[in-house]
């Protein structure tokens, strides 16, 4: 939701600034025409402000094409909730199929927790903060089944080292 509206702020800023640069440059007049060279500058710095526009314009456009997020159909992931609890992990479901979006919504019940998926390597493949009164929303799509370690990253208290879940991830 706050994507959308930082998405949407940003064009319509982006628009309002494009206008009032070209305004702008309808608006300039012509150096002097006693100068000779005045025209030539103007005309060289004239066409660098459009190349710029134009650069910025395709660069935005390009970055804006490739956001990590995006619009998802409805039904399309699975949710899962992660709370955090001194000292363990409490999911809404422990398996999961591979290939899908899985929407870990993430709280703590206690303190901060970091809750991170590691794979059986224990190589981090995600991970988010756990706050209590807080959800995050840690969008993952597993692409080999196995199982999945759910591991705490902030220090929680005396038995932080305790704090582990598997997610089982299975072909459908």
């Amino acid at each position: 939701m706050i994507q959308n509206i930082a998405l949407i702020l940003s064009l319509v800023s982006i628009a309002l600034l494009a206008i009032i640069f070209i305004r702008v440059i309808r608006r300039s007049e012509w150096p002097d025409e006693r100068n000779s060279a005045a025209p030539a500058t103007a005309r060289w710095r004239k066409r660098v402000l459009w190349g710029l526009i134009v650069l910025f314009v395709l660069a935005i456009g390009y970055s804006l094409a490739h956001m990590p997020y995006g619009a998802r159909a409805v039904g399309e992931e699975i949710v899962v909730k992660a709370t955090g609890h001194q000292w363990r992990w409490e999911l809404s479901q422990d398996t999961v199929p591979v290939g899908r979006e899985i929407a870990f919504h993430v709280t703590a019940d206690d303190v901060n927790h970091g809750f991170a998926l590691y794979d059986s390597k224990l190589r981090l493949k995600a991970q988010t903060q756990a706050m209590p009164g807080m959800v995050n929303v840690l969008r993952y799509r597993f692409d080999t089944p196995g199982i999945y370690k759910v591991l705490c990253l902030e220090y929680c208290g005396m038995a932080h080292h305790n704090m582990t879940a598997d997610i089982r991830v299975v072909a459908e």
